[in-house]
């Protein structure tokens, strides 16, 4: 067409405070030596907190890593610790025999009602465990260094302004004849992704939002609510985010998470618990404001015979989000300290 000029389109970009914030808050593993770490750690102690439930085919190994590597030949870690989450295999034997301090899930706190699932399994070992730093690590992991503790405490330990860091990843998806190098993290793509960007963009930036190894100083950890179930990590990152400012984030690199997967349905559940999580700080720092609270319940179907005239299972699921207080305010109320009602 006689003098039409293409306009140039400027390409997407992230938004500034994101874009200054990766450089400077994102490191990797091996740029943080064990042995700088140790000279730099002074009078800090340092926990490391294992969640595990019928994990006996690995936590043994993650445990006897960190106490060769940290414990023993480098003095890092002063504490490893394992919540058995109601295991029904040999977990805590393994994880003992191991060298780990085993604590059941149930017997911390024992005088409060119990609740369901893994970020309660972190609460309690954040209860339990006594390190300046925590680091918490899943048990599940099949190819775990101590890479992966020295890299989440190399910001705390060097930089005092960091809060909080975050593991990220290649994540493989491993099928039956075939895997995706980096086809894990589904619902971090599908669910918690959308809407972080969507609600707290200062968390874009975060290669996986959703991981399950992080660290994070006591002070920090004991003044946020832990969700219960699945929707723990993406409580804390906008919870800190919130009271402490982007810059108090970090992410490490980790290299590579290889762990067992769980099946579709499984990941329909743990999507609405993170989307439940979001809607709910969503309510709570004012940003969306709802006729109605969203439902629990989620319905899902299987092969098998329901009598609801469709030729499947009918399966419902209570997705509630149940959530532990900050610690913090439980030591105040009580008055003699945590350890006292243990």
């Amino acid at each position: 067409m006689r003098g039409f000029r293409a306009r140039k389109v400027a390409a997407p970009q992230v938004s500034a405070d994101v874009g200054a914030w990766l450089p400077r808050r994102s490191s990797q593993a091996g740029d943080w030596p064990v042995a700088d770490l140790v000279a730099a750690k002074g009078d800090t102690t340092v926990s490391v907190v294992i969640p595990a439930r019928d994990e006996e085919a690995t936590v043994g190994d993650i445990v006897r890593t960190i106490r060769r590597d940290l414990v023993e030949r480098h003095q890092l870690v002063d504490e490893v610790m394992v919540v058995d989450s109601r295991s029904q295999d040999a977990t805590a034997q393994v994880a003992a025999e191991a060298g780990a301090t085993v604590v059941a899930q149930d017997s911390v706190l024992s005088a409060l009602p119990g609740l369901q699932g893994k970020g309660e399994a972190l609460w309690k070992g954040l209860a339990a465990s006594t390190g300046d730093i925590v680091v918490f690590v899943d048990g599940d992991l099949y190819d775990f260094t101590s890479d992966y503790v020295t890299g989440l405490l190399g910001p705390l330990l060097t930089d005092d302004s960091i809060a909080y860091v975050k593991g990220f990843y290649h994540r493989p998806l491993v099928g039956a004849v075939s895997t995706d190098a980096d086809g894990g993290g589904r619902v971090t793509e599908l669910v918690a992704r959308p809407l972080l960007n969507l609600y707290w963009h200062e968390l874009a930036g975060f290669v996986q939002p959703l991981a399950g190894e992080y660290a994070g100083r006591r002070e920090v950890l004991e003044r946020v609510p832990f969700v219960a179930n699945y929707g723990v990590e993406v409580g804390h990152l906008i919870d800190i985010l919130e009271s402490y400012g982007l810059d108090a984030l970090a992410q490490v690199d980790l290299g590579k998470r290889t762990h067992r997967h769980q099946n579709t349905q499984a990941l329909g559940r743990m999507s609405g618990q993170i989307m439940l999580t979001v809607f709910d700080r969503l309510e709570r720092y004012g940003r969306l404001v709802s006729a109605e609270p969203p439902a629990t319940m989620l319905a899902q179907f299987r092969r098998g015979e329901s009598g609801h005239g469709v030729d499947r299972e009918l399966v419902v699921t209570d997705l509630a989000c149940e959530q532990r207080p900050p610690l913090a305010t439980l030591r105040a109320a009580d008055g003699s300290g945590l350890r006292e009602i243990a």
